[in-house]
């Protein structure tokens, strides 16, 4: 009998020590104006790939548009009523936590960067000026391993001619990798070795919200042994992640397993007509 864990299961161990704070003791924590983190465990393997991007975008960002005199004020702080909110979920919402942050990447998937950066490209992550991000759990949740019907929402301000660039060229950006062949040494169990799988990404819908949106679709075939062709782990599941656009703002959506690409569809519209409350020029 082997006594050391594998990753695998030491993360499973892990993860069932995770606790949601309690709403009064959020609440408390706001009120010290101390900063809320959100800390999302995800088991994954390396080989299948999960979220989070940064969107590749040009190497030198356009100066800053000042506008007229005659135009209305610039609005620089994202505040919360921009962001999505409890009512504009499908259920109801035991604890919604969040962030704000400055100069932060605009993120979609690190799959997608590796799989530029494998190819010898820059990555060229694009920073924006402000962010603010938020997660929601749905009521009577079980705990955060299962991130079953889990709503994450991140917002940024960019240089307005760079949120533009964002998603007109998103296309371009992904282009690179509509089949890229990831290999990597992989543990499962007693057995070890060299695994490879397919990765694929693709824009699959556009226009659907706010003055630009794309779905970005990842999907990803059955990691399997190199050598063997034997399978490993389980087959990823497709993930979509939806990007919209209002004046200056870009939010990033995502959804849990349980949501479905119409939910995800309807939550970036919603999404659009909360931004105009905080988008440059305003809506």
């Amino acid at each position: 009998m082997r006594d050391d864990p594998t990753f695998v299961e030491q993360i499973q161990r892990d993860l069932r020590d995770v606790r949601w704070l309690a709403p009064e003791e959020i609440r408390a924590r706001g009120r010290r104006r101390s900063q809320r983190k959100v800390v999302v465990a995800t088991v994954v393997l390396a080989l299948a790939g999960v979220s989070a991007v940064a969107v590749a975008a040009p190497r030198t960002s356009p100066p800053l548009v000042q506008p007229a005199a005659s135009a209305s004020p610039t609005r620089h702080e994202i505040t919360t009523d921009a962001l999505l909110q409890p009512a504009d979920l499908s259920q109801q919402v035991e604890v919604q936590l969040s962030q704000s942050g400055l100069g932060e990447p605009v993120l979609l998937d690190h799959m997608l960067g590796a799989c530029r950066t494998s190819q010898g490209r820059s990555n060229g992550w694009q920073n924006s000026i402000l962010s603010r991000s938020q997660t929601f759990v749905p009521k009577h949740a079980a705990p955060i391993r299962t991130s079953v019907g889990l709503v994450t929402q991140d917002l940024f301000r960019l240089v307005p001619e760079a949120a533009i660039q964002l998603i007109d060229t998103l296309d371009d950006v992904v282009a690179p990798c509509a089949d890229w062949v990831s290999v990597g040494e992989y543990k499962a169990g007693s057995a070890t070795g060299t695994g490879m799988a397919t990765h694929r990404w693709a824009v699959i819908q556009r226009g659907f919200a706010g003055d630009g949106a794309a779905l970005l679709l990842h999907t990803g075939t059955q990691p399997v042994d190199q050598k063997t062709g034997e399978p490993i782990g389980a087959a990823p599941r497709p993930t979509t992640t939806a990007v919209v656009r209002v004046g200056d703002l870009i939010t990033v959506l995502r959804m849990g397993q349980a949501g479905t690409e119409l939910d995800l569809r309807r939550l970036a519209e919603v999404a659009a007509r909360r931004m105009c409350a905080a988008a440059n020029p305003p809506c």
